[in-house]
């Protein structure tokens, strides 16, 4: 039995804070970059045609019509960084937690610093939504984009979590 090797695609995308990379394949989103950020590696060949989706989805939650993301995504961690990534998916769009109740939630109540490593790891975001993590005291820290774009992500979601509500 031959296992059937997968291309690693990227490609490019102007999203309203800046130009995000994706990259995957054909079977799954397995990284987004933010601007500034962005590393492609080795024999990556640059095709939008794996992301047409993820791209519609991303579109979508930019412009307050999507709460979540319904895309296949492939993430490599620990057990432990899988746990805390399981639980980020679980916050609903519109809200925070902190890293010691995501803690408290995967049955680690010792562990929000690990949770907040874990958090920074997380390839996906956006997608995975580590930006919805915050300190115990309410304050915006840590974000792999810089916290003007966590900021930015969370007050787009409470304008459009306030519009559905009106």
């Amino acid at each position: 039995m031959s296992a059937t090797l997968q291309t690693t695609a990227y490609t490019g995308w102007q999203s309203p804070v800046g130009e995000l990379l994706l990259i995957g394949d054909e079977d799954a989103l397995r990284a987004i970059h933010f601007p500034g950020r962005h590393r492609i590696r080795g024999e990556w060949i640059e095709s939008a045609e794996p992301f047409a989706d993820a791209i519609e989805q991303l579109g979508r939650y930019f412009a307050g019509e999507r709460v979540e993301f319904g895309l296949k995504v492939e993430m490599p961690g620990s057990e432990f960084d899988r746990s805390v990534w399981d639980e980020l998916w679980r916050i609903p769009y519109g809200e925070t937690r902190s890293y010691g109740e995501i803690a408290r939630a995967i049955g680690c109540p010792d562990r929000a610093r690990a949770v907040g490593s874990a958090n920074a790891r997380n390839p996906v975001p956006i997608v995975v939504p580590c930006h919805r993590v915050i300190g115990a005291d309410g304050s915006l820290v840590g974000y792999g984009g810089g916290l003007d774009l966590k900021r930015e992500l969370l007050e787009l979601e409470a304008g459009a979590r306030q519009q559905t509500l009106v």
